[in-house]
C-alpha cells in the first residue's frame, strides 16, 4: 500500500453463500482493483443492486471479502481481529440515507453521543459538538429534537455527528436520497467543505447528475465490476 493510500482494494471478490441447499450463490463484487488516497473526494455511484452497498460494507468490516484484500487507514481488514472493529471504526464517519438519530435526543445531544460511546473526555466533547454543529450551519438548533428539524436540517445533524470525532475517512451512504433535490446540492457542498479541510469523502450514490455537477473522481460499480473509474477535473486538465 503506499503511503499516500487510505483505501485500497485488491483483487476482491466477495460472493454470498445460498443459506439454502438449492439457494444460489451471489456475486456481489469481482475483480475490483483500486485505490483511493488521502484527501481525495470520490463519488462511487451503481444502480440498485450493482454492489455499492457490498463495497461499503467492506470498508467497514461488516463483510469479509471472498477473496482478495481491503486495505483502510493501513489495516488489512481480513486480519483485524473482531476487538480491533471499533477502532477502525473509530477512523471512520459514517452518514446514513435514514439518518438515524436518536428521536429523544436533542441535536446537540446526538452529536456528543457519538463521542460519549468512545469514551471521549466532556471537556473534549463541550469543545467539538458546538464546533461541528457550526460547521454544518445549524450552531442555533442545538436543542432542537430531531422531528423539530427538516429533513435536510437532519441530515445535516448526522454529518456533523459523522465529523465530531475528526475522522481521516467520510463515508456517505446515499447521503441525499430522503431529501430534496436543492438540499442535494448543499450537502454535497458541506461534504466539499469538509473535505477542502483534508478530510477524504466517498459518497456512494445512484445520482449521476449529481455527481456530473461537482466534477470529482467517479467510480462506477455495474453487476459487481469496476466499469469505470473517471479522473477528476484537475487530471484532466493536466492531461492536455
Amino acid at each position: 500500500m503506499e503511503a499516500n493510500e487510505i483505501i485500497r482494494f485488491e483483487n476482491v471478490k466477495k460472493i454470498y453463500t445460498g443459506l439454502e441447499s438449492k439457494s444460489k450463490d451471489i456475486v456481489a463484487l469481482q475483480n475490483v482493483n483500486l485505490s483511493i488516497n488521502k484527501g481525495e473526494f470520490v463519488f462511487v455511484l451503481g444502480h440498485s443492486g450493482a454492489g455499492k452497498s457490498t463495497f461499503l460494507k467492506l470498508i467497514l468490516r461488516e463483510e469479509v471479502a471472498t477473496q482478495g484484500r481491503v486495505i483502510v487507514n493501513g489495516r488489512d481488514l481480513s486480519k483485524i481481529r473482531q476487538r480491533e472493529i471499533p477502532y477502525l471504526r473509530r477512523g471512520l464517519g459514517v452518514v446514513f440515507q435514514d439518518f438515524r438519530l436518536i428521536p429523544n435526543m436533542t441535536a446537540y445531544e446526538n452529536v456528543a453521543f457519538a463521542m460519549r460511546v468512545t469514551n471521549i473526555p466532556e471537556k473534549q466533547i463541550k469543545r467539538r459538538v458546538p464546533y461541528a454543529l457550526n460547521l454544518v450551519g445549524l450552531a442555533g438548533k442545538a436543542r432542537s429534537l430531531p422531528q423539530e428539524l427538516s429533513g435536510g436540517e437532519q441530515q445535516r445533524i448526522a454529518l456533523a455527528r459523522a465529523v465530531v470525532h475528526s475522522p481521516p475517512i467520510i463515508i456517505a451512504d446515499e447521503p441525499t436520497g430522503n431529501i430534496d433535490p436543492e438540499l442535494s446540492v448543499e450537502i454535497m457542498e458541506l461534504l466539499q467543505a469538509i473535505n477542502s479541510l483534508g478530510t477524504t469523502v466517498v459518497v456512494v450514490t445512484h445520482e449521476h447528475d449529481l455527481a456530473a455537477r461537482f466534477h470529482k473522481r467517479t467510480i462506477t460499480i455495474d453487476h459487481g465490476e469496476v466499469i469505470d473509474d473517471g479522473l477528476t477535473r484537475r487530471e484532466e486538465e493536466e492531461a492536455f
